[in-house]
């Protein structure tokens, strides 16, 4: 079998997928429920799905959005949108060290917080992934959860920059106040 990127495949364990990538050993492809995957080119549990055993996909639409939003979140082709707090726009921000010989490093504000909106996207998506996985113990999740909340915590003092209070980070205390 010599598929080609856009190749329908068939996993025994990962079920239906589609050729995205193609390297030296192995083919990267994307599974419906499995997400991206890079599969050895010589695994015996991979057919090719030929175009006359293709059966519809029994999935709704709000199933297949779910998925579509997952697979584009955690590629960073979408985040949510975040409106920084109206005080800060067009705002410098300036770093300056003790050593007043160098030169400070000024930031625009709207691309520092861009970058903070990005980790706390990507915090999240850890936290799903997280909640999700199949072998870790419910205790081990629930440790790993809190250094998570702890991580938000920490992130607290940016606080400032968002507009909507629904936006900000929320540690341990602000959590328990719920």
């Amino acid at each position: 079998m010599q598929p080609g990127i856009g190749t329908r495949l068939q996993h025994t364990k990962y079920g239906p997928g589609v050729v995205v990538d193609i390297r030296a050993a192995s083919w990267v492809i994307s599974f419906i429920h499995h997400g991206i995957v890079e599969v050895a080119d010589n695994d015996p549990e991979l057919d090719e799905i030929i175009p006359e055993q293709v059966k519809p996909l029994e999935e709704t639409s709000s199933e297949l959005e779910r998925s579509l939003l997952q697979i584009l979140r955690k590629w960073n082709g979408i985040g949510e949108v975040v409106p920084l707090g109206d005080r800060w726009k067009n705002g410098m921000m300036l770093l300056q060290p003790a050593d007043k010989t160098l030169k400070p490093k000024e930031v625009p504000v709207e691309q520092f917080f861009h970058k903070i909106v990005m980790l706390r996207d990507r915090l999240r998506v850890l936290e799903q992934q997280l909640n999700a996985h199949k072998v870790l113990t419910d205790e081990d999740k629930l440790n790993l959860q809190q250094y998570i909340t702890r991580i938000y915590g920490s992130l607290t003092t940016f606080n400032v920059l968002f507009r909507d209070r629904e936006d900000w980070f929320v540690g341990e205390k602000g959590a328990k106040e719920d």
